[in-house]
């Protein structure tokens, strides 16, 4: 299949998967990479999202295919990467967005929440990131990008609000997961690197952010530098940069933003 039509942009004729690409920051990233010139498949388990977005990007003249699925699981995971090699001919990018946490004081919280959210935060990114890797190898080129956090060295707002342990430990492996497949990869002309997402506004996410403003110091809006929340767009162009050429000197890196 050839590039999009009649599109150009930073990511012209590449192919991308984007897990959890379908809702919050990963539907921000789907769209921004489609605005960039990317082919791309989709892969989320919200089918509704999934449908809904690919025709709004299939009606501005980008290529997409989804996948239906969870990526936490080894058989979504491959069908995702297998969808763009099937459907696309390859894969030239793979961003592990895929995550989420489900707050709560350590020593209150049952051992399947804690082994829930270290599983959802790193399962999905292990599972995709092997199925891509030897397309990449082949070709002798590639970018993954993987959705991180703040929390990977502690986040006061969230920390001391309601607990986040596993969380953080999730975001902190996630660091030395790229630490050491860029190593592997290095040599193999394939870049990883991650994306320490701030603080960011989302519809679901606005009732808890208004509801901390209300009744702590210990909001965003009075600890990051920018003293604001961020925008999913904001996050989108970070991965943008690193799933680009422009990056291709960059690797086992985590982009801190907000000034974390």
């Amino acid at each position: 299949m050839t590039a999009n039509p009649g599109k150009g942009g930073r990511l012209a004729g590449k192919v991308a998967v984007v897990t959890g690409g379908a809702n919050g920051i990963g539907k921000a990233i789907s769209e921004r990479f489609a605005e960039e010139g990317a082919r791309l498949v989709i892969a989320d388990i919200n089918a509704e999202a999934i449908d809904a977005l690919a025709k709004q990007l299939k009606d501005s003249g980008t290529e997409v295919r989804s996948s239906l699925g969870d990526v936490t699981t080894e058989q979504a995971a491959n069908a995702a990467i297998a969808e763009a090699v099937d459907g696309f001919g390859r894969i030239d990018i793979l961003v592990n967005n895929v995550g989420g946490d489900r707050p709560g004081r350590m020593w209150e919280i049952p051992v399947e929440q804690w082994e829930g959210i270290l599983n959802r935060n790193l399962r999905g990114t292990f599972f995709c990131t092997r199925a891509a890797v030897p397309h990449m190898i082949k070709q002798r080129s590639g970018r993954i990008v993987c959705s991180s956090s703040g929390s990977r060295e502690g986040t006061p707002w969230i920390a001391i609000h309601q607990g986040s342990a596993a969380y953080s430990t999730a975001k902190a492996g996630l660091h030395g997961f790229i630490r050491d497949m860029a190593y592997e990869l290095g040599e193999h002309g394939v870049c990883i690197n991650a994306v320490a997402i701030g603080p960011t506004l989302l519809e679901r996410t606005r009732k808890f952010w208004d509801e901390l403003e209300k009744t702590s110091i210990y909001h965003p809006k009075n600890m990051v530098p920018l003293r604001r929340l961020c925008t999913p767009q904001e996050m989108a162009n970070v991965f943008l940069f690193l799933a680009s050429d422009e990056s291709s000197y960059v690797t086992g890196v985590t982009i801190p933003t907000g000034g974390r």
